[in-house]
């Protein structure tokens, strides 16, 4: 088995906090969750996440025009640089201070930073005259704000700089030295807090927003005095204009009237003249400037919108509430939805696999089920039926019904084809179901509670509780069936692994003894062995029909379980946590993950019993648990510096309303009711496909494959790639890499005429070493050329051989060939239909050629020719030919006579149900 995952993706949470923002062609939408940033393509609907982490969570973010490269910016001000293509992290940089918005310019060259009350701007990465890479040079710093800056706009011509601020002012910055005199103004009049500021699209107009509802439109004109009478008169005579007269003043005032909700966030669109705001109210409406024209009005629910973008042409609105983790993306003319996705706002308790491999399902203590969809990292279908915390989930064999337990005492199953629930299961009395099993088959099910010491067993069929299996002396902590035969094994913490028939006559059961608690259990695939983690930081594996134990894991040595806040020790020697929680064993039963209350998650080889590879869960410093080692310096009598609450020094009322509640496992003194989450994984478990595995962790769900994200392409770096010599690579039959060549230059005639060149001998060879990269192209060439092309056998061998080299990276990567597979489909049932009705035109010629044999040369040669006279020799040359070939295979009449057919056209439908009862 593989041992090489890697970070792939982040599901089960799409925004935390900070900005959103498009890329320039609009395709794709950024969007920070913790201290990663996602990025989700909507046009080829899948996503990613950069495997780089920040220290903390991350506060701005932005993309430059050019789509290269992309700066994140987290909490502290500690900001990296990475290239967008290549997801390569390019530098590290401390601004020393919290940072509220960064923006690229529009010509790419620069890009500024609104750090505290200081405007930043710095110059863009760049390579120098000495081919040295100069990451960071800071050009100007522009101080001017009283209090921290809000919000900061660019022109669009990359001059003039907008910036807002809490100070109830905006103001404009010049660039370029020489234009700093005519460009330095104050915008003042706003009664709150200054949200945004924007130019118009001619740049003649300045909008703006505050946050209780103002919008104040300002123009460049002359200032009122008392000479403008006379100086009106003699307009016509002054060629030049006194600029020194003129200043922006407000022309007009808008106001939104939004009740007693706030202005959270706006953008404006100058092109489209359309401004989006979003209020704390969770409304957030869409107006046309200058005339202030409400278009539209929608909510995305009753939290705050916490930020708005919209994407270069103005048709895709993107919202985000960082409350429940929502992100919207809207599109105003048609008045729907791109995207709408919300993460789950609690902690997930459990996940399960679909047989495929190509779903995941998580639960949450917020009661909710969500499906995500591996490839897109978008959540499928969410299921609320259940009225307390969802602790476990659970696929039948089949992949179309699912099972959960709940807290609220109900086993529910669900019709994943309908995404309904069709069956609720339920004991006898009100109890907490905190694990579950489901048989192979798929007719029963069984629940474990810490309420009581039995295990419930229902049938899915008829929904009654058939059984309540009794034995343990403690509450049961895991279940789980094997997926042989059929057997099914529980552990308690009554130190007991129980193992019980489930249709077997016999129902007495030998416990097998274990030296501690059993917090997880999973059953090797082929259910011979069972390997369980307990409370002393051990992993056992016994044998199921020797009933003896043959493997021990000492994991306390391989766990980083971190220090908190308030510990006074390293993380080295810290007791807490030093065990798994969760474990599952690979499809070949020779590896097992395990993960639990700590930033670990292991690897471990079963047959060497050591440790393969481990994973560490996040990074994020906001989390109770990922430090290593004790700050001293941050250490008073009181306890930590970081545990003092400076929440009530915002000058924001919602900023210092804490509105938390206490719960279990969330880190922090209850009393305080003032919680820091604690980094821990809930559960672990190995996709069916081998190539994947995936946790559930405070962070949302990781899932960690083999697969390479990013193709490389052999010929992409290569300046040699012409046409020239593609056609030279041709004639030294170097035919793979012609074929290559050809569709990196990407010339239709080329490709053509490397395609028909390459031998029918030798096509199997090529399609097996053509690059990964290049399958959906060269699939989607011959989908589309086999409809025009006579070659109808060629084409089909092309199909056969790439299918047969790559089918099972085809069926892996199903959404990248979509296209290519439908034009594939296309041209197979054009030829199948050409094929049958070529039959079924010619039934009645080939019933005749093959029916007349050498007798008739002799007696009809004349009359032969006297009919066939007038006939095209094509014609007359394929008969003979037929007739050649039936005199050598000694053909003899299907009517069972001496080659006579009736040739008249007079009764037909008479002839043909005879013919067809005579065949053989």
């Amino acid at each position: 088995m593989k041992s090489d995952f890697k970070f792939s993706n982040l599901l089960g949470t799409v925004y935390r906090q900070g900005n959103i923002t498009f890329s320039d062609d609009g395709k794709q939408l950024l969007s920070p969750v913790g201290n990663r940033v996602s990025v989700f393509d909507l046009i080829n609907n899948k996503s990613f996440t950069f495997e780089y982490e920040h220290r903390k969570n991350i506060a701005a973010i932005d993309l430059n025009k050019q789509g290269t490269l992309l700066i994140s910016i987290d909490e502290d001000g500690r900001a990296i640089l990475v290239n967008f293509k290549a997801r390569n992290v390019l530098h590290h940089f401390n601004f020393k201070e919290k940072c509220s918005a960064v923006k690229f310019s529009p010509d790419g060259r620069l890009f500024a930073l609104a750090s505290g009350r200081f405007l930043q701007i710095w110059k863009t990465p760049d390579v120098n005259k000495d081919r040295q890479f100069a990451p960071f040079v800071r050009y100007r710093v522009h101080a001017g704000h009283f209090q921290d800056i809000t919000s900061l706009t660019w022109s669009q011509d990359s001059r003039f700089i907008l910036t807002t601020s809490k100070d109830l002012s905006a103001k404009i910055w010049s660039v370029y030295s020489e234009e700093k005199n005519l460009a330095a103004t104050t915008f003042n009049g706003h009664r709150d807090y200054v949200m945004g500021a924007f130019f118009s699209h001619d740049q003649e107009k300045i909008y703006t927003v505050s946050k209780d509802g103002a919008v104040f439109v300002w123009e460049f004109t002359k200032r009122p005095t008392d000479d403008d009478e006379d100086e009106s008169e003699n307009e016509d005579e002054q060629e030049e204009v006194d600029i020194s007269k003129y200043s922006w003043r407000i022309t007009k005032k808008h106001f939104f009237y939004a009740n007693q909700s706030k202005v959270k966030c706006v953008t404006f669109h100058p092109a489209t003249r359309l401004l989006a705001v979003g209020f704390t109210s969770g409304e957030f409406r869409l107006y046309d400037l200058p005339d202030f024209t409400l278009i539209q009005q929608l909510s995305m629910g009753q939290n705050p919108v916490n930020t708005v973008s919209v994407n270069n042409t103005g048709e895709w609105l993107a919202f985000g509430s960082s409350k429940l983790g929502q992100l919207l993306v809207y599109e105003w003319q048609s008045e729907s939805y791109i995207l709408k996705q919300q993460g789950h706002f609690d902690s997930t308790n459990s996940l399960a696999y679909s047989p495929d491999g190509s779903r995941v399902v998580t639960a949450s203590d917020d009661g909710k089920i969500k499906v995500w969809d591996i490839t897109s990292g978008f959540c499928l279908a969410t299921f609320e039926e259940h009225t307390s915390s969802v602790t476990a989930v659970q696929f039948a064999k089949r992949g179309q019904v699912m099972f959960s337990s709940s807290l609220d005492g109900t086993v529910r199953a669900w019709d994943l084809i309908r995404y309904r629930n069709f069956r609720t299961f339920t004991g006898t009395e009100r109890i907490q179901f905190n694990c579950l099993a489901v048989d192979p088959s798929g007719e029963v099910v069984c629940a474990g509670s810490l309420d009581n010491f039995d295990i419930h067993v229902w049938s899915v069929q008829t929904g009654q509780l058939l059984d309540a299996l009794s034995g343990h002396e403690g509450p049961v902590s895991c279940l789980s069936f094997s997926q042989e035969n059929s057997v099914l094994a529980s552990a308690s913490w009554d130190k007991t692994i129980r193992i019980w028939s489930i249709f077997g006559r016999s129902q007495q059961v030998e416990p097998l003894e274990v030296y501690s608690d059993v917090l997880a259990l999973s059953m090797r695939p082929d259910g011979k062995e069972v390997a369980v983690s307990t409370l002393k930081g051990q992993i056992s594996i016994f044998n199921i029909e020797d009933a003896k134990q043959v493997g021990n894991i000492d994991c306390r040595k391989d766990i980083i379980s971190g220090r908190f806040n308030e510990d006074r020790f390293t993380a080295k020697n810290s007791e807490r946590s030093k065990f798994f929680t969760t474990i599952h064993y690979s499809f070949d039963g020779m590896a097992i993950v395990a993960g639990g209350n700590n930033n670990s998650i292991c690897l471990y080889d079963v047959p060497n019993e050591v440790l393969l590879k481990r994973f560490i869960v996040s990074r994020n410093m906001a989390l109770n648990g990922t430090l290593e080692f004790l700050n001293s310096k941050k250490m008073t009598e009181a306890g930590s510096l970081d545990l003092i609450d400076d929440a009530g020094e915002n000058s924001d009322l919602e900023d210092r309303i804490d509105n938390s509640l206490p719960g279990s496992q969330k880190g922090g003194d209850l009393s305080t009711r003032r919680m820091r989450p604690e980094v821990r994984v809930t559960s672990v478990q190995f996709s069916p496909t081998a190539n994947a595995f995936a946790a559930a962790s405070t962070e949302g769900l990781l899932i960690y494959s083999t697969n390479d994200t990013i193709l490389f392409d052999p010929f992409d770096l290569d300046v040699d790639v012409t046409p020239h010599s593609t056609v030279e690579a041709l004639r030294e039959k170097q035919y793979l890499n012609a074929l290559v060549m050809a569709f990196r230059l990407n010339e239709e005639y080329l490709i053509n005429k490397v395609y028909e060149a390459i031998p029918i001998k030798e096509i199997p060879l090529v399609a097996s070493n053509i690059p990964a990269i290049y399958l959906p192209r060269i699939l989607k060439f011959i989908g589309d050329f086999a409809i025009e092309s006579q070659h109808i056998e060629f084409n089909l061998i092309w199909i056969k051989a790439l299918l047969s080299s790559s089918g099972d990276y085809i069926n892996e990567h199903k959404y990248l060939f979509s296209t290519a597979m439908r034009s594939i489909q296309r041209f197979i049932v054009r030829v199948a239909k050409d094929v049958v009705n070529t039959t079924t035109d010619n039934k009645y010629a080939y019933r005749f050629l093959v029916s007349t044999d050498g007798s008739m040369e002799d007696d009809t040669a004349d009359d032969d020719e006297v009919l066939l006279k007038d006939d095209a020799e094509e014609d007359n040359e394929e008969n003979d030919v037929a007739m050649e070939s039936d005199d050598e295979e000694g053909w003899i009449g299907f009517n069972g006579k001496d080659n006579k057919l009736p040739l008249s056209n007079e009764n037909d439908s008479s002839d043909e149900e005879e013919d067809e009862k005579e065949l053989p």
